[in-house]
């Protein structure tokens, strides 16, 4: 019943942006804070960045800080990630997550909603 779908993904050179996109439905997610993660192949899902339920707290992984910004519409029930000066380590597929709190928290354990993810692929 509970979606998130994910948009944005694609490939990009070094140093370029993209911005993701969550679209919620099912339930709606004002009350509870939402997030998006990251996973590299052979490596474990790691948050990205978790924004609260008002969009008043925000936190970030420190390889993410100062070029990653989330953010979030509770009207449309939403969560956006815009990534600035990519790295190529920034590779990964990025998920948009729903969580069952209302606080920023990066661990993914608090999420309970997960979108499909999308495909970031940035070439150097």
């Amino acid at each position: 019943q509970v979606r998130m779908v994910e948009s944005g993904g694609g490939l990009v050179q070094a140093g370029g942006s993209l911005r993701l996109s969550c679209k919620a439905s099912g339930r709606t997610f004002s009350g509870y804070a939402m997030g998006w993660f990251r996973q590299a192949p052979g490596k474990e899902r790691e948050s990205v960045a978790a924004i609260s339920w008002s969009g008043g707290d925000v936190t970030y992984a420190d390889s993410v800080k100062g070029r990653f910004t989330i953010s979030r519409d509770n009207a449309k029930n939403t969560v956006d990630l815009q990534m600035n000066s990519l790295k190529p380590q920034d590779t990964a597929v990025y998920y948009c997550a729903g969580s069952s709190f209302s606080v920023a928290t990066m661990n993914r354990y608090d999420y309970i909603d997960w979108g499909q993810g999308t495909q970031v692929t940035v070439s150097s």
